[in-house]
């Protein structure tokens, strides 16, 4: 009599076990195939995306359309940022492998940075008015943190096929490809390290919003995507 009564709170244990069971395993395959979150430490891309933002991204959003100047890159920093520490690049400090898979910490090798620099281009800084240019012609830059100038750091990069020249939107706090110069690879970001675009802020939820994917930056390249 006993053991009848004792079965169903067993079965009930085992359905709630391989019900979570099955949901990480689905949740795990929709993050490893079309969307992750990620968590934002530093203030490299404020005014867009500050610290303490979860943000959605999209593994496909470069799909249908290969990546352009001024998008918003997710990208596997190994081999080319890594070990870089701004404590203001990295989207994530390194943290506990749980909290990274469920967005609440991640990897010290997974940045977020805005393309600048496309295969072929060549990224200078400064001209007279003190303007980023791409291939001789001047980038007009409005996502900028306010008050910060382009750069302060003068430079010349020619990006070679197959790669990307990254910077932050909060210069002055941003370690970028700027601080890889001289460096293996240059700074320079392969594009089969990119991960996805971010597509929305989903919290704090006074900061829930989308987040727009941007008209191209600035002139055309022969050599680009």
């Amino acid at each position: 009599m006993d053991q009848s009564k004792r079965q169903p709170r067993k079965m009930g244990w085992r359905f709630a076990f391989l019900a979570l069971l099955l949901a990480v395993l689905v949740s795990g395959l929709v993050r490893s195939l079309w969307l992750d979150v990620y968590f934002i430490p530093s203030n490299s891309m404020e005014p867009l995306l500050e610290g303490g933002d979860r943000i959605l991204v999209s593994r496909t959003g470069f799909n249908n359309e290969p990546v352009r100047r001024g998008d918003i890159v997710v990208f596997d920093g190994r081999g080319s940022f890594a070990p870089l520490n701004s404590g203001k690049g990295p989207l994530l400090d390194s943290v506990a492998a749980a909290g990274q898979w469920l967005g609440l910490a991640g990897s010290d090798t997974t940045y977020v940075k805005r393309v600048v620099g496309l295969p072929g281009d060549t990224v200078i800084c400064c001209d007279t008015d003190g303007k980023v240019t791409v291939n001789g012609t001047a980038l007009d830059e409005p996502y900028l943190y306010e008050g910060d100038r382009p750069s302060t750091q003068v430079f010349t990069a020619v990006v070679p096929d197959g790669r990307l020249w990254l910077l932050g939107d909060h210069r002055s706090v941003s370690a970028d490809s700027r601080s890889l110069l001289g460096a293996p690879g240059g700074g320079m970001v392969p594009l089969a390290r990119v991960i996805g675009r971010p597509v929305h802020i989903i919290w704090p939820i006074d900061r829930f919003a989308e987040v727009p994917r941007p008209h191209a930056a600035g002139p055309t390249t022969q050599d680009g995507p």
